[in-house]
């Protein structure tokens, strides 16, 4: 039997959760591999880049997939629980589970429209026509960030309080903003006043200051908490603010923060997750893969 791609992997695995206990994922790849009876070899079959199973990563996406799509959630890091959607499903008794399955449901429907390429600065959704590859390559490396930017924020809910206020110096400063850590650290890590949680400086030699608010949060932050920011800022004199969330704002927040004259500037947990990634916060490098084309003036003529 050959290794089953990550749609054929769907159904058994919600099966295996099916008896609502927590499982970790090396635990649910070995209970899976017994029930698809592969061989040692099979398993120990690598990706082209020779950094994980190939086994392993497939069951690690139909994981992802049935997070996306509410039939599990993550109890703790590491781990997966089935939720009451996926025990609905599992009563239906489905011959199986796939993409076209898991569309019925909104949230795995929102996370495939948000899998798309950016070409000419235009969004290009995926469709099911012929792409060259490098569109393809492309497509799933956007894919492959989602996943990611996923799974950073259900790491960063799951840490402590103090763990957000840290990583949020870290990004900060990552980004060229609050001089030295140390700097950043005693600017952002003080004590809040009115709403404000800290001050950086936008830059090294601290010609201005920024002021801070981070709020690990599970609703979406409405234009209240917005104001109160503002008003913090307006009470300091102050022009520029930068409010980071776990969560999301409301549209009211963010049209409120668009009207008043104070730059405020709101980074939600998609946002935040996204600069992570592009600034090597709470992730790191495992492969990379070069693209390259002809030298066309290698080939011609002198």
């Amino acid at each position: 039997m050959s290794i089953p791609d990550y749609q054929s992997i769907m159904l058994p695995l919600l099966r295996y959760s099916g008896d609502g206990q927590e499982h970790s994922l090396r635990g649910t790849i070995a209970a899976l591999a017994k029930e698809f009876d592969l061989t040692a070899d099979e398993l120990a079959e690598q990706l082209p880049s020779g950094l994980q199973a190939v086994f392993d990563n497939r069951v690690g996406w139909a994981r992802t997939y049935l997070k996306k799509a509410g039939l599990l959630t993550a109890p703790r890091r590491g781990y997966a629980q089935i939720t009451p959607r996926g025990l609905e499903v599992l009563a239906q008794e489905p011959e199986q589970i796939d993409v076209s399955f898991l569309m019925q449901f909104d949230e795995f429907a929102d996370f495939r429209t948000r899998s798309e390429v950016k070409t000419d600065g235009k969004d290009v959704k995926e469709t099911k026509e012929p792409r060259t590859p490098e569109e393809a390559i492309e497509a799933e490396y956007h894919r492959l960030r989602e996943g990611l930017a996923s799974e950073l924020l259900d790491a960063i809910k799951q840490q402590p309080p103090g763990f957000f206020e840290r990583l949020v110096i870290d990004l900060l400063v990552s980004m060229g903003y609050g001089g030295t850590r140390r700097d950043a650290g005693q600017a952002v890590g003080r004590s809040g006043d009115g709403g404000i949680d800290g001050t950086i400086k936008e830059d090294r030699l601290g010609l201005d200051v920024i002021y801070v608010q981070a709020k690990r949060w599970e609703g979406p932050v409405g234009s209240p908490d917005v104001q109160k920011f503002a008003g913090a800022l307006a009470g300091q004199k102050a022009k520029k603010g930068v409010f980071l969330t776990t969560s999301t704002f409301s549209q009211a927040a963010r049209e409120y923060a668009k009207l008043i004259d104070t730059k405020i500037v709101l980074i939600d947990g998609e946002n935040l997750t996204q600069l992570m990634i592009d600034h090597g916060i709470g992730v790191t490098t495992t492969a990379t893969y070069e693209i390259k084309r002809i030298d066309t003036d290698y080939f011609s003529e002198e």
